[in-house]
């Protein structure tokens, strides 16, 4: 088994396929990355601009280029030294369009008698497939047309010897039908993304066929799993795919605070959201917890983070994803089933549990919704008993399927945009009623993944993150002044409010974060966030003069000469601060334990919001350019151009690929005198022969003085700045410090 010094992701599409990715490989060598890391490679839907809608699974995606192509990108990057390592979605499959999937298709033509009828999670006891797909319109349009029934732009099959709507094995119904009556698991509430059943070994097989064949062919150095919360039983999953690829595995995979992942699981980490969650929160002042907390009161909004979530996953499980709660309740013998599965799925203090290890998870679920809900206290007896007496039986495996859904959709997608007092730490996988974390507690984190999963991948910025990392390294300014930020925002809330509060205190986080934003990438923004909130207005449930309130409100406040400067000057002024932020957390991500992943465009400042904002087009032209010149030596200024935070990226991923032995152990360095608190430095390496330095808090270290006499103790020996390629001939962290607000230091030799 091969493991990648580091990964580099690229999302793929048909506008940047896998020849574009071969044709960027040499770039990613010259930067420094170990692997080349992409989105998935199987045939998606028509025009699908990410690749997890998989529609066939035995073929590479020919809007992508096709098997040719992933055979000219396993070229490159063999050539290049490089690894691969490929995004897979054993979960769902999507069946938007039904003629894309012939699985799919065939299911609906044949029904049970399907030879992929067991291939999808569907209830056939329930009767013919629901589809909900119709409209409004009184009378729909439904035809049959030249073999196949029609409606509007959708195709379905005919069942052999049939011809007409109602001897078919499926039934076309109302969309709006679909989150409470579908027959058939989703991934989340998306009904046009059906739950694949991948515990049965012919499915696994046929899923897999294609990334075991690439493994097989040593084409393949590591797999990233999408969502295995959604799995009938992840680890069996995890350990068939270890048995049959040996590769490098991570899977995406959210841990709580305190959460570790299931030791039975033959995996080497997850993704990495609990390192963004630490490197990031390092970087918070936890003063301004206060303060920020006062504004949002003052808008009416409420302050306690865990009821805000708590009553958005009561909303998800009794509205969005009724469906699932209604097949879990009706295995229970019970009146109000529905009522208790609902509040257990709400109860859970992590994603799911995974039986029977996790069991505290799940007790601590079943007590908190008996605590809750008094009155249902006998049911959920009853369906805790039946679980732990058969942890691995239907109602047990439904359950834990189930709330890693109710939490995503509640917390993440719901509760995020609700409570937005802070949002730079509304992160997934983050803590938003944790206000940013405390540099021992940094440590200890960074040390229990040194010493229990030191190849787990690390992150800060992904395809699902709610905003870059560059746009909470500048929002984190915030919490230092917040006082001053409290002010502002009050003032310009008067002057151009959004009528909805929650949103209103996130359009001008969102603003100032993001600045400078064109209109249209903030209203796009904002009413996906107003739909997410289902406050005033959702996906489902339009208020559409609120939504036009919304779109209308980025192009006033631009268009507001007053405003607009006074947004530009505070911007102005905290920007310094967060490229400090930028660049610390950057280089605590790269040097620190894990295998340290770089998002697509990410080596330069990138101040995208959730997506599809972060799925822009990325101009590698530029990047190459600046690239040419640090090759030749320059020391790039920190400043608008992001070149220093691409120095550091090459800087750091170049030497961990070359020196991998300099990135075992952890050991705390703390720095002695008046601004130690503002210093976060650790040393790696077997001897520590390397140590990162990092500026924390710094808006607070330029109003206390700077460093004053502030040193950094070193091992002895000769040290140099690898950035500056200067030897450190002082420890004051005054002198180490002056060129940027980071430092790698390399004891023996540059």
């Amino acid at each position: 088994m091969t493991v990648p010094a580091s990964t580099y992701r690229l999302q793929l599409h048909r506008g940047f396929d896998l020849d574009a990715a071969a044709r960027l490989v040499g770039y990613l060598d010259r930067l420094g990355a170990g692997a080349v890391y992409t989105s998935p490679l199987l045939t998606a839907a028509p025009g699908s601009t990410h690749g997890y809608d998989v529609v066939d699974p035995s073929r590479v995606n020919p809007e992508l280029g096709g098997e040719p192509a992933r055979l000219r990108l396993v070229h490159a990057v063999r050539r290049s030294g490089l690894g691969l390592v490929v995004d897979i979605v054993p979960n769902h499959m999507s069946v938007a369009v039904p003629a894309a999937n012939p699985w799919w298709w065939d299911v609906l033509a044949h029904g049970r008698e399907s030879r992929y009828a067991s291939y999808f999670d569907i209830d056939w006891d329930r009767g013919p497939v629901l589809l909900p797909v119709l409209g409004e319109e009184p009378e729909p349009a439904v035809e049959v047309r030249d073999g196949r029934l029609s409606y509007h732009e959708h195709e379905f099959p005919l069942a052999p010897g049939t011809s007409s709507a109602e001897q078919q094995h499926y039934r076309l119904v109302s969309w709006r039908r679909g989150n409470a009556e579908l027959g058939y698991r989703r991934f989340f509430d998306i009904t046009t993304l059906a739950g694949v059943r991948v515990e049965d070994h012919d499915v696994f097989r046929a899923t897999h066929a294609e990334p075991l064949r690439w493994a097989r062919f040593g084409e393949l150095d590591g797999l990233r799993v999408d969502h295995p919360d959604g799995l009938a039983d992840p680890g069996g999953y995890l350990r068939e795919l270890h048995a049959a690829t040996g590769c490098w595995l991570v899977v995406e995979k959210i841990l709580e605070p305190g959460e570790s992942l299931p030791g039975s699981w033959p995996v080497h980490g997850t993704t990495g959201y609990e390192a963004l969650r630490a490197v990031c929160g390092v970087f918070v002042d936890p003063a301004g917890e206060r303060p920020l907390t006062e504004l949002a009161a003052g808008f009416g909004l409420p302050t306690d983070f865990a009821a805000v979530e708590r009553e958005c996953r009561r909303l998800v499980a009794t509205t969005a994803l009724v469906a699932e709660v209604r097949r879990i309740a009706a295995l229970v013998p019970a009146d109000r089933a529905d009522a208790a599965v609902a509040e257990l799925l709400a109860a859970f203090r992590v994603y799911r549990s995974y039986l029977p290890e996790g069991l505290e998870h799940w007790t601590a679920a079943v007590e908190s919704a008996r605590a809750a809900r008094p009155d249902l206290a006998d049911i959920l007896s009853t369906v805790d008993k039946e679980v732990r007496a058969d942890p691995g039986g239907e109602l047990a495996r439904r359950i834990q399927q189930t709330s890693g859904m109710v939490v995503a959709k509640g917390t993440e997608d719901t509760a995020f945009y609700r409570y937005t007092r802070f949002v730079a730490l509304n992160e997934v996988g983050g803590a938003p009623d944790r206000f940013g974390v405390a540099v021992g507690e940094f440590h200890a984190a960074a040390a229990a993944r040194d010493s229990g999963w030191p190849l787990s991948m690390t992150t800060l910025s992904t395809h699902d993150t709610k905003r870059s990392e560059d746009v909470r390294a500048r929002l984190a300014v915030l919490a230092e002044l917040a006082g001053d930020w409290a002010e502002a925002v009050r003032d310009w809330s008067a002057r151009r409010p959004l009528s909805e509060a929650s949103l209103n205190l996130l359009g001008w986080q969102s603003l100032v974060g993001a600045w400078p934003i064109t209109a249209e990438r903030l209203a796009a923004y904002l009413d996906k966030a107003a739909k997410e909130a289902k406050l005033r207005t959702s996906w489902t449930d339009h208020d559409e003069e609120f939504e036009a309130e919304v779109l209308a409100w980025p192009a006033a406040v631009l268009a507001d000469p007053a405003l607009s400067a006074e947004v530009a000057a505070f911007v102005e002024r905290i920007r310094p601060a967060g490229w400090s932020n930028s660049l610390g957390q950057k280089l605590v991500q790269l040097a620190g334990p894990g295998i340290p992943d770089v998002y697509q465009g990410t080596e330069l400042f990138d101040l995208s919001l959730v997506d599809p904002d972060n799925r822009r087009p990325v101009d590698f032209a530029e990047r190459e350019r600046l690239l040419d010149r640090l090759e030749s030596g320059w020391r790039p200024d920190l400043d608008e151009t992001g070149a220093a935070k691409l120095h550091v990226v090459r800087t750091v991923l170049r030497l961990r690929r070359a020196e991998p032995e300099l990135f075992t152990a952890y050991r705390p360095v703390f720095a002695e005198g008046a601004a130690a608190g503002h210093a976060l430095a650790f040393a790696r390496g077997a001897g520590f022969d390397l140590v990162a330095v990092a500026t924390r808090l710094p808006v607070g270290l330029e109003r206390a003085g700077g460093w004053r006499d502030t040193v950094l103790p070193l091992p002895p020996g000769d040290w140099v700045d690898l950035l500056t390629g200067s030897p450190v001939g002082s420890v004051r962290l005054a002198d180490l410090l002056a060129r940027y607000p980071v430092a790698l230091l390399r004891r023996g030799r540059p």
